[in-house]
């Protein structure tokens, strides 16, 4: 979907009268559509799952970028305490069970948004993983709400472009080696050899947090 055709369909979904709002890790990739979004209305909610977890770089990011395009940002964080969060050997969840504490910290706090908002703009993309190419641009999500996937068809060339064209900033961390960025206990730097997002959760099998397996339909 080129940037016309997002605009029209969030403007669309806005005249039907439904509520909108948009997630974000705030990577470099993912500043293409905060850009689109902060052109189109910029008081659309913009979620950071702030897992207690993410890299400082990222949390400075993200405020830059949302003062860089005056975003409404929300602060999204688990109502699960961090003492709560450990398994009967005493670990942290991210170290004896990430699926687990990725539910804690990611998909049940994303659980009153989905209730309350019509519509989940999603800024998944296709190359990314296997997962992401059998998505379409809209599905249903829990709780009756639709997710749109505008960026589902972009390409890494297609976003490297937008970003030239505009001028975005890249990440800090991704001069280090860092192309897929997420919590930083289960982040590392990607090898000459490896797919984007086999950078996380490595060694595990795992690639997705649950955003994009449990809140789908």
């Amino acid at each position: 979907m080129n940037v016309a055709g997002i605009r029209k369909k969030i403007e669309i979904y806005q005249n039907e009268g439904k509520k909108l709002f948009t997630t974000s890790s705030f990577q470099s990739h993912s500043l293409v559509l905060l850009h689109m979004i902060s052109r189109i209305d910029d008081t659309i909610p913009v979620v950071f799952i702030n897992t207690g977890y993410h890299f400082p770089e990222t949390i400075q990011f993200r405020n830059y970028i949302t003062g860089l395009f005056g975003l409404n940002t929300i602060d999204l964080r688990s109502e699960t305490p961090r003492v709560a969060q450990k398994g009967s050997d005493g670990r942290l969840l991210f170290a004896s069970d990430p699926d687990h504490c990725c539910y804690l910290n990611k998909t049940q706090p994303l659980d009153k948004w989905l209730i309350e908002y019509d519509v989940w703009i999603n800024g998944v993309r296709a190359d990314q993983s296997a997962v992401r190419a059998a998505m379409k641009e809209e599905q249903d999500a829990p709780y009756h709400t639709l997710r749109f996937h505008p960026m589902l068809d972009w390409t890494t060339k297609m976003i490297y472009a937008y970003r030239k064209k505009y001028d975005l900033p890249a990440h800090p961390l991704d001069s280090n080696g860092y192309l897929s960025i997420g919590c930083e206990p289960c982040t590392r730097k990607i090898d000459a050899e490896m797919m984007e997002r086999e950078a996380r959760w490595f060694g595990l099998n795992k690639n997705e947090c649950g955003l994009h397996t449990d809140l789908i339909n």
